[in-house]
């Protein structure tokens, strides 16, 4: 079926009825289809992915699943969390609370 923007909304309950039987129902403006009225689609039925499945997946999207150094160790860890690290890493500025006047 299809009906213009005006039919459209003259005859609003006529095309959703025609819908609610399967129809699909085009609505047009200056004679260009704009908009289809129909039966809703079926859900598409997505596998549940558990959290950890999810991650697993995403890891080897990424390619760090391939890590292929020497284990992560404490001395590491140490090292990752010291804010001397940190700070080498991003720059002093990364714990300037207060705004730098003295450039002002």
């Amino acid at each position: 079926m299809e009906m213009s923007v005006r039919e459209a909304r003259a005859r609003f309950a006529h095309a959703l009825s025609a819908a609610e039987r399967g129809e699909r129902v085009t609505i047009t403006k200056n004679g260009k289809a704009v908009a289809e009225l129909g039966p809703p689609s079926p859900p598409v039925a997505e596998p549940e992915e558990d959290f950890w499945t999810r991650v697993e997946r995403t890891r080897r999207e990424l390619g760090l699943d391939k890590y292929d150094g020497p284990p992560l160790d404490e001395a590491w860890r140490q090292e990752f969390d010291d804010p001397a690290w940190t700070r080498e890493l991003f720059g002093p500025e990364y714990f300037d609370d207060e705004p730098d006047t003295a450039a002002r």
